[in-house]
């Protein structure tokens, strides 16, 4: 009796441990990368905006479960950039510390592990730069992250809109979002006070995966957000959207948007791609 008890316990940890994670990828999880990444641009910087909320609590309460970024927006990323020859630095609005989403370890990337084990990495994430204090001009590339406590703080903060303006008409960089990171888009103006986004091509996480996952009490969700700004929102489908993955790139090739957690390779490519031209 004892014997089939561990034997069944065994089956099932080995079908969480392996089945299971294959299962997820093939039906659309965190894909693998597909992109032949071959860049060298050991003369550019690259800038990683995350969020400092880590609660994803409702309107006017101030508890709730754990959350934050999610790591793989920012540690896929992270590593194209950094294996491109580029110096990467992080931040969020109010600099220190960068929470991240708490996930089980079964769906977590390669890249996610290779970060969380790394000493500098780790620092980058508890010791993050402080936005308004950072020169934007001085990089080649602006991504913004996502994961829930996105949805908290970049959308909210004018000084994020004001250095996102500055940048776009003052220099050649590239700006990149996934997920709920591209809420940092929406403050961001034209020289005339326009809202910049508008009328651009751009996606982000959809209604549907949020009302699918039952997080619905944040105070912003990227497609309404960001057709609210006049963007124009583009999305994959699929039976369950987390399984979905769309990157679009906006017709001027300065904006380059990913819908979720499964684009991280995606959109990183596109990026690095539009540098070399």
């Amino acid at each position: 009796m004892v014997n089939k008890i561990i034997f069944a316990c065994l089956a099932i940890v080995i079908s969480i441990v392996v089945i299971l994670p294959m299962a997820l990828h093939t039906a659309g999880l965190h894909p693998k990368n597909s992109h032949d990444f071959n860049f060298d641009y050991n003369d550019k910087k690259a800038l990683i905006i995350a969020t400092n909320h880590g609660t994803l609590n409702k309107p006017g309460e101030t508890s709730g479960k754990k959350t934050g970024l999610y790591l793989s927006e920012l540690s896929v990323p992270y590593y194209h950039f950094v294996n491109a020859g580029m110096q990467v630095d992080i931040a969020s609005i109010k600099g220190g510390m960068i929470p991240t989403e708490p996930i089980p370890f079964f769906i977590k990337t390669d890249e996610d592990k290779a970060f969380e084990s790394d000493e500098l990495t780790n620092s980058k994430l508890a010791n993050s730069l402080k936005i308004e204090d950072l020169n934007f001009s001085e990089y080649s590339v602006i991504f913004l992250s996502g994961g829930w406590g996105a949805a908290y703080d970049l959308g909210y903060s004018e000084i994020l809109g004001e250095k996102i303006s500055d940048a776009y008409h003052n220099t050649d960089a590239i700006f990149g979002g996934i997920c709920h990171g591209v809420l940092g888009f929406i403050r961001a103006k034209t020289k005339d006070g326009n809202i910049l986004i508008a009328g651009r091509k751009m996606t982000g996480v959809t209604d549907k995966q949020v009302d699918e996952l039952g997080i619905s009490i944040t105070p912003m969700h990227p497609e309404t957000e960001l057709k609210k700004a006049g963007a124009l929102f583009e999305s994959e489908t699929k039976f369950r959207d987390v399984f979905a993955n769309h990157t679009v790139v906006d017709d001027e090739k300065r904006f380059v948007t990913s819908q979720n957690q499964n684009g991280g390779h995606d959109v990183s490519y596109a990026i690095l791609q539009l540098l070399e031209n």
